[in-house]
């Protein structure tokens, strides 16, 4: 993989600008949920799952190409990228509901891990769960002796630890927003240092029911998940254990995180119902556009209403999710293809999944 391409796929994140205006509404929702299944595998997506919630209603649907291709379904398993960091942001908002940190409360790490300092106010986790920490994307000695298709699989913590030494910050701590993987593989260090996998399991996807969303496969996953892709070649899965907070290194389902939208929408019926509510709530405003709950960006559907919205990538998988509380619909896909966005288009994935939320605000 070449370098730009890598720091793309590694920072996945798109603007406000993806946001389409609402199309005609439609009333036979497994019609339109298919309808973008079919727009995906023509983007050249080999396998794709998309999920929605549309009040009471729910429908999953998956395609697949190829001679003698099985379609996959709600189970199929992905590499869920970046999405995880809403999973990272609620463990974080569950620590704050309980009283056992806050939301201002400065980094902090371990004796040996520098905190990178800039200006007269030490990063806080705040900082860290808004991209507003003015930390870099990645650590500056990430990519030295990454693997190009699995280039997380080699940094350990001595090397967390060396590559702080080395940074520095491009802004002052909760002044500007610049997304951070690195600020979120912090986060999920600060949280639970050296047990990130365990925490978030503990505190959210064990509560949350999310039974196929971890960053270890299980036999039976192993069975169900589909081979990542890019430029049409077969690659490898990502594997991290330093910076897995971020979302390098999770797997996840459809299903699973329909579940997930769903307790998003009516966090009234939800175990975490305090902590997902903070999630959502505004923390930082980047621009006239775009604000920032804990993980969760926060745009506008042309119809007013508040689109709160994630997407993910790793180097064989693209992932988007969006939900609007306002119109109690929500939406998810998943591909097994490396997408990029360029200056002028987004992602496919991207695309899409803005799209159908948008048909589904206007229903």
């Amino acid at each position: 993989m070449q370098r730009r391409k890598f720091l793309t796929v590694a920072t996945t994140a798109a603007g406000a600008s993806l946001l389409p205006g609402n199309a005609a509404a439609a009333d036979d929702l497994p019609a339109l949920v298919r309808r973008y299944v079919t727009r995906a595998l023509d983007a050249g997506s080999p396998s794709v799952v998309c999920g929605v919630i549309h009040g009471a209603r729910t429908h999953v649907a998956g395609g697949g190409e190829g001679p003698g291709a099985s379609a996959p379904d709600g189970r199929t398993v992905f590499q869920l990228g970046s999405i995880t960091k809403t999973l990272t942001a609620t463990a974080l908002a569950r620590a704050v509901c309980a009283g056992t940190t806050r939301l201002d409360a400065p980094l902090a790490l371990p004796a040996g891990f520098p905190v990178p300092h800039r200006g007269p106010r030490r990063i806080t986790l705040a900082d860290l769960a808004t991209h507003s920490s003015g930390l870099p994307s990645l650590p500056p000695n990430l990519l030295a002796d990454a693997d190009p298709d699995d280039p997380y699989a080699h940094y350990t913590l001595d090397d967390l630890a060396s590559g702080l030494g080395e940074t520095t910050l491009a802004t002052e701590p909760g002044s500007t927003y610049a997304y951070s993987n690195l600020g979120f593989g912090l986060l999920g260090q600060a949280l639970a240092f050296d047990a990130v996998d365990s925490m978030l399991r503990r505190r959210v996807t064990d509560p949350l029911r999310l039974t196929d969303t971890t960053t270890t496969l299980r036999p039976d996953m192993t069975s169900r998940k589909v081979v990542g892709h890019m430029a049409g070649q077969p690659v490898p899965d990502w594997h991290d254990h330093v910076l897995s907070a971020a979302g390098t290194s999770m797997y996840s389902t459809v299903d699973d995180m329909v579940r997930f939208l769903g307790a998003q929408l009516r966090p009234e019926r939800s175990p975490l119902r305090a902590a997902i509510e903070l999630t959502q709530r505004p923390h930082f405003t980047a621009d006239d556009n775009l604000r920032l709950g804990l993980g969760w960006h926060l745009s506008r559907l042309s119809s007013g209403r508040t689109l709160t919205w994630h997407n993910g990538g790793t180097g064989g998988f693209s992932t988007c999710a969006a939900f609007s509380r306002e119109s109690a619909c929500a939406a998810v896909m998943m591909v097994n293809t490396y997408s990029e966005q360029t200056a002028t288009d987004p992602r496919p994935v991207d695309a899409l999944t803005f799209a159908l939320l948008g048909e589904l605000d206007a229903v």
